[in-house]
């Protein structure tokens, strides 16, 4: 997708006053981006480890960051901070819903 300065604005929102925030926006309103959303146990804490750091040098090998990226403001990716940021950012990015979809695995990954 293409996500609009509106969108963006409203995302980083908690950023707004930073001086790098502007070109942020710029950043990733410049060409499409993949959005999607990861669910099952501890989603935001296990998906911030594959992600790395915030800033790639931090970012251990072997993690999206820290083999791909290499300058802060060019991170590569975004994840979620917490569950409420989670849902508040789907709401933001998926206004029209997610599709509801149960891999057939299910039952032998989660003991529920």
């Amino acid at each position: 997708m293409n996500a609009s300065k509106d969108l963006l604005n409203e995302h980083y929102q908690d950023l707004a006053d930073k001086p790098f925030f502007g070109g942020l926006v710029a950043y990733m309103s410049s060409g499409p981006v993949i959005a999607m959303v990861w669910e099952g146990l501890n989603a935001v804490k296990e998906g911030r480890k594959m992600l790395g750091a915030t800033k790639p040098a931090d970012s251990a090998p072997g993690t999206i960051r820290g083999d791909f990226a290499l300058d802060v403001g060019r991170n590569i990716c975004h994840g979620s901070d917490s569950v409420e940021s989670a849902q508040r950012e789907i709401s933001l990015w998926f206004g029209e819903g997610l599709t509801e979809w149960n891999a057939n695995n299910y039952a032998w990954v989660y003991e529920k």
